[in-house]
């Protein structure tokens, strides 16, 4: 068992005080994070609650799973680690590194390309 649970289902005017004191009947509450939206600044409707001990997290799972807060009922369990590697992105380019390879060579010349001299046309 863990002590940090995930809360899913909250309210969109949820923030981390009102998770915090939704919590801190069942022992203390070391950490209290409600995930914001960028754009909106509002709730994205889940956060996470890491409580003292293994006991204190059972406590408020049992009491506050399906508990109605907000008109909303909450979900609460045991959070899951994350899971390694993450994000990663980007990437592209050659295998091997390099990407875009030495200087560009050209057909000769240089200069002005527009011709000019005499083409029997």
């Amino acid at each position: 068992m863990s002590n940090r649970l995930y809360v899913g289902n909250l309210s969109y005017h949820a923030t981390s005080d009102t998770l915090r004191e939704s919590f801190a009947e069942f022992g203390e509450v070391t950490d209290a994070h409600v995930l914001i939206d960028r754009e909106t600044g509002r709730s994205r409707g889940f956060g996470f609650v890491t409580m003292g001990t293994d006991e204190q997290a059972q406590k408020a799972i049992a009491a506050l799973n399906g508990a109605i807060i907000d008109g909303r009922p909450l979900r609460v369990n045991e959070a899951e680690q994350r899971r390694g590697g993450g994000g990663g992105g980007g990437g592209g380019g050659r295998p091997g590194g390099g990407g875009g390879g030495g200087p560009r060579r050209g057909g000769g010349g240089g200069g002005d390309r527009r011709g000019g001299g005499d083409r029997g046309w």
